[in-house]
């Protein structure tokens, strides 16, 4: 996938969650705020996200939430895992395990997704913090703050 100069906002479930529950709050405020200001910035989520999604909605059983999942896809492209995320996968899940803090699973291949896309991951989980050399922003903050580079 190509990548703009702008860059690529990989977003996670925690914030897709909202903008199907706030499909007018502050993920799309913020959304709306990057997409007028950077041109050709993009935003979609990854695989495990989308399995995440439907997960939650399979189990919930809602139409509602089907609905609003429906709405939002049309706006989101989904982004296959690419044989690039399996080094990244690799080096993070070894280097947080060394320090007895492990991410899930599914945070493990969102963070390695993300740092093999070069993407800023956008998310509410503050798992994330710990991770080495992500991007990372929290739209449901009240202040925003740019994506940071953890060392």
């Amino acid at each position: 996938m190509s990548v703009s100069a702008h860059g690529l906002y990989l977003l996670d479930t925690s914030i897709v969650s909202d903008l199907m529950r706030e499909p007018q709050g502050l993920v799309q405020q913020a959304l709306q705020q990057r997409a007028n200001a950077a041109e050709g910035c993009e935003f979609a989520i990854s695989a495990i996200v989308q399995c995440e999604l439907l997960y939650g909605i399979a189990r919930k059983g809602s139409a509602k939430l089907q609905a609003a999942y429906a709405v939002q896809m049309r706006y989101l492209k989904v982004l296959p895992l690419e044989p690039s995320v399996g080094p990244h996968y690799a080096q993070l899940r070894t280097g947080l395990e060394s320090t007895g803090k492990p991410l899930s699973a599914n945070d493990l291949l969102i963070a390695a997704h993300a740092l093999a896309l070069d993407a800023i991951l956008v998310s509410a989980d503050s798992a994330f913090e710990q991770v080495p050399s992500l991007r990372l922003e929290n739209w449901l903050q009240a202040e925003k703050r740019p994506a940071k580079r953890k060392k």
